[in-house]
């Protein structure tokens, strides 16, 4: 939970006042696909007649094994395709050929409702552009008691024509946004640009439409966590940036959204919602305008393991990696990170802020420990005052205890 508070400084006295709680736990987003099915009893010795829309999608051809094995191929880089069984990756590819083209009634080489959830579930987490399925419908045919062919069917949200006119707006923005990346950007500065590029171009908002897909970031600027993380990245995948959907749970208990992003060969983990901090309201009793807040929060930008799991808890269909690498972490790279109180660092921090216009700084420390001392030189014993420019006597800052972070505002 974040806490924001206003110093006063009045001759040797130090006054703290709450000027505002309102802690990340509020996000409530990610919902299930939708499920339905229905069973069939065949007669022994009875075929399975597969149809297809072929009006539509005769112009898709056939599912050869030389379609199969390109399909395989171009997906040997999804994170949750690789982690699957060959068996596995052969239902995955199977259901990624049936969404790819609206398909329906497509039988599947498995009998398992709870192992093609699961793949369905691997094919979306790794497909940010498949925006107009929610879910799927299957048809079982059974024998008696047992199960012999299962059919598989998405649930389309649009027909392909309204799909392909909302490619059409999502790749104006995605040419938009990546057109400005600066050029010689590297990984971790490509990863820093969209996560800053999404947080200033998308308002939060619970009552989005189509906020669990990227229609709602790239079309209408307005989301909750799966349309951000989807939408991240979709942008990420885009610019070369190997990215992939995590589902979990925060402290809190509710649903959630975030991304894993491998930089220079590592994995670090990405919450861009988490990154927006435009839904927080500080100020009161200080003479900061709105043009002062921050709208950024950087303390999930490329954060280990560890650090996630004080917030987060991992709920995903595959499993992920131990990110154990600080290199390009936000702090580290930008060098706001202390393993040690430097006063020389501190002094050279905010007036860096000063001379480049910033409206606020944050500091991460390494460990508890230099966080309690950092806090106790600036705040406790009232140093903060020999790096601000305080004429009204007043310091506002908010602490992010869990994280070893806080931020003054300039």
């Amino acid at each position: 939970m974040k806490r924001v508070f206003c110093l006063f400084l009045s001759m040797v006295v130090l006054s703290f006042a709450l000027v505002y709680l309102r802690g990340t736990d509020e996000l409530k987003e990610t919902k299930p696909y939708t499920v339905t099915g229905q069973t069939v009893q065949i007669q022994d010795g009875e075929d399975i007649v597969v149809s297809k829309r072929s009006d539509v999608f005769a112009e898709a051809g056939e599912f050869t094994d030389d379609v199969k094995q390109t399909i395989r191929e171009e997906q040997a880089a999804s994170y949750s395709f690789s982690r699957l069984s060959e068996k596995e990756q052969d239902i995955y590819i199977e259901i990624l050929w049936t969404l790819q083209g609206f398909r329906e009634n497509v039988k599947l080489s498995s009998i398992d409702n709870d192992e093609i959830s699961n793949i369905f579930q691997c094919v979306l987490n790794d497909h940010p552009e498949i925006f107009y399925v929610d879910g799927y419908t299957y048809t079982q045919y059974t024998l008696g008691d047992v199960i012999k062919k299962i059919t598989f069917t998405g649930t389309y949200s649009m027909e392909r024509e309204e799909a392909e006119e909302r490619r059409g707006k999502i790749d104006n923005y995605v040419n938009q946004c990546l057109g400005e990346l600066p050029q010689g950007a590297d990984e971790y500065e490509t990863v820093k640009y969209i996560y800053e590029y999404l947080i200033n171009h998308t308002e939060y908002d619970n009552s989005a439409e189509d906020s669990q897909n990227i229609c709602s970031v790239f079309i209408d600027g307005k989301s909750v966590c799966q349309g951000y993380a989807k939408a991240t990245q979709y942008l990420l995948q885009k610019a070369g940036i190997e990215a992939a959907l995590v589902l979990g749970t925060v402290s809190t208990g509710e649903g959630h959204a975030w991304n894993l992003v491998s930089i220079d060969g590592e994995w670090y983990y990405v919450d861009t919602t988490w990154g927006d901090a435009s839904y927080q309201a500080v100020g009161k009793g200080g003479s900061y305008s709105e043009d002062k807040i921050p709208t950024i929060n950087y303390d999930y930008l490329c954060v280990t393991t560890e650090q996630l799991d004080k917030t987060h808890t991992i709920d995903n269909v595959v499993d992920m990696p131990d990110c154990t690498s600080m290199s390009a972490n936000y702090y580290v790279r930008e060098g706001l990170y202390f393993t040690s109180v430097d006063e020389e660092r501190l002094s050279g921090i905010f007036q860096d802020g000063y001379d480049k216009g910033r409206t606020y700084i944050t500091l991460k420390c390494a460990s508890e420990e230099i966080y309690n001392e950092l806090h106790n030189k600036l705040i406790t014993n009232q140093e903060i005052f020999h790096y601000l420019d305080c004429p009204d006597g007043v310091v506002s800052y908010t602490e992010n205890v869990g994280q070893y972070s806080m931020s003054f505002w300039l």
